[in-house]
């Protein structure tokens, strides 16, 4: 008999992402000092140990795990004791009291097919509970990223909004000295929209935080701490798995694929069980007869002696109805969990495939804009700078050039959030450490 442990391994981290450094403290409502988590490991571990969704899926298996000895048992023996009310005078005394042990035995195979279909359903809600690890697992993940994300376009954004802010002293000294006011006036409006776009990326914050803190089961109104992701690992975040590997991994150890196998083993000993319906069960037994002192007839052979006597029961199967259905039920279930099983490995392998073209889609842009791209955007923002400075450029090309070398670190630093997340999903498809 097969039987899964609890809880399989903590699902592990190989992102590329910083180490654990310890995580900032804080307090709960109740007083108690609490660590917030910083790093993907402490989101993943955090979520494992305390999402307690997960924990109601452990409870789960543990009384699917209950129900299998339960129906690998006998029926409980029948102890039955009759009392006469008037007594019945026989040939060796007056009769008082019968008592009768009894045991129904099921038809040979009954007892392993019931055993078989409920580690067959045991073995299922494990792969349920690991199912829902991984969903946990994916859905923090790709929180963390956008999280993350969200922290550096905060910080990009407020840089910039920095740096164009030193100019204003500059440009108002040139306009009280005959300069262009409508310089200064382009500068304004790009500061204004640079403010707006901070405070929009400000207020989607705690959004994200408290969508993070309800997966980490994390009592708190307090923000979650930015996440450590920086840019020093980002060449393992663009390993492109191999498609036919992916694939087969996929198909042999997704947790949802051997649920759906389990239901199939749980509906083919449901199967064998109503092909069993028509055989009979038997019932043994034993009867013991209390015999009062003989009155009547004292000198009988036996006389005054208690009497035993063994039984034997067969029942008879004969309402071909509901045997039928029982048959015609089980066939049926089995039907459905093995098209259940065709459809979610086809929308599963859908899933993968699309996370994998959107993985080397984002891995194409980090390449462009990390080696082609904000190369040459920095240089044009530095000659522009100088340029401005010695009077050989104009705000708005200096203003375009910044905003141009804004967007494409955002636009970098959204596709490695994007080759971080596109990998997770594959991961957790192929049920892979992270």
């Amino acid at each position: 008999m097969k039987i899964f442990h609890l809880f399989p391994s903590l699902i592990l981290v190989t992102l590329g992402l910083t180490a654990a450094e310890p995580m900032e403290n804080s307090t709960l409502g109740n007083g108690k000092a609490f660590s917030f988590p910083t790093s993907l490991h402490d989101y993943l571990d955090r979520a494992q140990t305390a999402n307690p969704d997960l924990q109601s899926f452990a409870a789960r298996y543990e009384a699917a795990r209950a129900r299998i000895p339960q129906a690998a048992s006998l029926p409980d023996p029948m102890l039955q004791i009759s009392r006469f009310v008037e007594s019945v005078q026989t040939r060796t005394g007056p009769q008082k009291n019968i008592i009768g042990l009894s045991q129904r035995l099921p038809w040979f195979g009954r007892l392993s097919g019931r055993e078989r279909m409920a580690t067959a359903e045991a073995e299922a809600v494990h792969h349920a509970f690991q199912a829902r690890q991984l969903m946990l697992a994916q859905a923090v993940g790709l929180g963390f990223f956008d999280y993350a994300y969200q922290g550096k376009a905060i910080e990009l954004t407020a840089q910039n909004l920095a740096l164009l802010g030193k100019l204003v002293p500059q440009v108002e000294e040139r306009v009280r000295t005959g300069g262009d006011l409508n310089a200064l006036l382009r500068l304004q409006v790009e500061l204004g929209k640079l403010r707006d776009r901070l405070a929009s990326l400000t207020q989607q914050r705690p959004q994200l935080s408290a969508r993070l803190a309800a997966l980490l089961a994390i009592p708190s109104d307090e923000l979650l701490p930015w996440p450590d992701w920086t840019p020093e690992a980002r060449s393992e975040l663009l390993t492109l798995p191999n498609p036919i590997s992916l694939l087969a991994t996929l198909d042999a150890s997704n947790p949802e694929l051997l649920l759906l196998e389990r239901k199939i083993a749980s509906a083919s000993a449901q199967t064998e069980l109503a092909r069993l319906e028509t055989r009979p069960d038997f019932t043994v037994g034993l009867s013991y007869i209390q015999v009062g002192r003989p009155v009547v007839n004292p000198l009988t052979p036996d006389a005054g002696k208690d009497p035993w006597a063994l039984t034997f029961a067969v029942n008879l199967p004969l309402w071909n109805g509901r045997t039928s259905g029982v048959r015609q039920e089980a066939l049926a279930n089995k039907r459905a969990a093995e098209s259940e099983l065709t459809n979610r490995r086809n929308l599963l392998r859908a899933d993968a495939k699309s996370a994998l073209a959107s993985l080397q889609d984002a891995h194409r842009r980090v390449h462009l804009y990390q080696d082609d791209l904000l190369l040459l955007a920095r240089q044009a923002a530095d000659i522009t700078r100088i340029s401005y400075a010695g009077n050989r450029a104009t705000l708005l090309e200096l203003i375009d050039s910044e905003r141009s070398l804004l967007d494409l670190d955002l636009q970098l630093w959204r596709a490695e959030a994007d080759a971080a997340q596109q990998r997770i999903i594959l991961l957790t498809l192929a049920n892979q450490p992270l």
